[in-house]
């Protein structure tokens, strides 16, 4: 016979196995089990879910009307270094956004917002590009457009305008 079953156990042992079932209660006959195909079915809708989520945010962004903004003076063009930046805040005061003097009358400016992750983006003179140092993206300072790193959007472009000596963003280009 089985030694396990002919085997007396101690009051001791009888009382732990009892504390082990108030603390656990559960049978395994009553638990219900959840199997593999049970699972991957949720994954495929989670998963699916997630995405049309994501393209009606897509669609929501592409099709709604772009908000107005005022325009803001950034400076004058005589106080605006040669190949050099200049930063402010447009369209609104938490937003960064940077000028460029490329040229002696070509201006450009960008958001500072990088389009990988959100971090800031600096004009790095010396090397004449864009740089987001969080993930090293690198972007070109004529377009905007990624040029090394992660990044794979070009950084959103700020409308100008001159008025007389003066210098306007005037909008945000999409």
């Amino acid at each position: 016979m089985n030694e396990l079953t002919n085997r007396n156990y101690s009051d001791d042992e009888v009382s732990e196995q009892k504390q082990w079932q108030s603390e656990f209660p559960y049978h395994w006959d009553a638990d219900e089990l959840t199997s593999r195909r049970d699972l991957l079915q949720f994954a495929v809708y989670a998963s699916g879910t997630l995405f049309l989520g994501t393209a009606l945010l897509a669609l929501l962004r592409r099709f709604l009307p772009v908000r107005e903004t005022a325009a803001k003076e950034i400076a004058r063009i005589t106080e605006i270094p040669h190949d050099d930046a200049v930063y402010f805040h447009y369209p609104g005061p938490e937003d960064q956004a940077m000028l460029l003097r490329l040229e002696s009358e070509r201006f450009v400016a960008y958001s500072q917002t990088c389009t990988h992750l959100s971090c800031s983006v600096y004009y790095q003179k010396d090397q004449n590009r864009l740089f987001c140092p969080c993930h090293e993206g690198v972007f070109d300072t004529r377009t905007g457009e990624p040029v090394a790193g992660p990044p794979v959007r070009p950084l959103s472009r700020i409308t100008l305008q001159a008025n007389g000596d003066k210098l306007y963003a005037i909008g945000v280009e999409p």
